[in-house]
């Protein structure tokens, strides 16, 4: 009977569908997270009659007859809507009003991109994410600024005072990368993406430049992820997991049903 494997791999797609929820709502509270979906699709059918034969002379079948064989996962796409955001009066936080991603430097000497912009300031001066990752391109802090002077423009341009002077002075300008095809991007942890054949290459430009977002100073943007809609998700998972076991019993009953006609 077809319905026993048909049901097993209704089954396992719920399964995976349960998985994704699980980290949606894991990631509920983490910094610029992006919210994962699982997409399906259905297996190849078995044609017992396909449509448009011949059924007499002048005649032809109005309709076909198939049977799938079930479902599988054609996709875990990550949706990359925009996040709230909150103020948190953090020094060096930033977030992201729009498109673009920051780029950091990983230990390995790897490029990385983040809508985490929850940085702080190291002892050299410079902009670091919480595993330390310096943010790129790099700019340096005056070792005698005065750390309440610290502002990011909505363009990206950073400005600090330093003691004896009044007016404050341009230390650097924070650039931001989008890339064509976002969701290609591949998710490495800590908040962490890197690029793939599937994003293409990464497009610099200057934030409120070229459809690039705005930066907002003193703000870290949340996670996109909306627990009602997930809650709802892992309800309608959770049954069509139970009726593809209950399908599955049925098919066991019916079988055995047949077996037991010979007694």
């Amino acid at each position: 009977m077809r319905s026993l494997w048909v049901a097993a791999t209704g089954m396992h797609g719920q399964q995976f569908n349960i998985d994704t929820i699980s980290n949606n709502l894991s990631n509920v509270n983490t910094t610029g997270y992006k919210q994962l979906r699982a997409d399906f699709e259905d297996l190849i059918y078995h044609n017992a009659r396909i449509a448009g034969t011949p059924a007499t002379e002048r005649t032809v079948t109005p309709t076909g007859i198939q049977v799938g064989h079930g479902v599988r996962v054609g996709a875990s796409q990550r949706i990359f809507t925009q996040g709230s955001l909150r103020q948190t009066d953090g020094l060096g936080d930033m977030a992201i009003a729009g498109e673009g991603f920051f780029r950091v430097l990983n230990m390995d000497g790897s490029i990385g991109y983040t809508r985490d912009g929850s940085f702080k300031i190291d002892s050299n001066g410079q902009f670091v994410n919480s595993n330390g990752y310096r943010l790129l391109p790099e700019l340096v802090l005056p070792e005698n600024y005065l750390p309440e002077s610290l502002a990011v423009s909505q363009q990206g341009r950073v400005t600090v005072r330093i003691p004896g002077q009044e007016d404050p002075i341009a230390v650097g300008q924070i650039m931001l990368f989008r890339f064509v095809n976002a969701a290609g991007l591949e998710a490495i942890g800590e908040n962490l993406f890197v690029k793939t054949e599937a994003s293409g290459d990464a497009v610099r430009a200057m934030p409120g430049m070229e459809g690039m977002g705005k930066l907002h100073h003193k703000f870290l943007e949340m996670s996109n992820v909306s627990v009602v809609k997930e809650m709802v998700g892992m309800i309608v998972a959770q049954r069509a997991y139970e009726l593809n076991s209950r399908a599955i019993q049925t098919s066991d009953s019916m079988l055995g049903t047949a077996n037991g006609l010979k007694r």
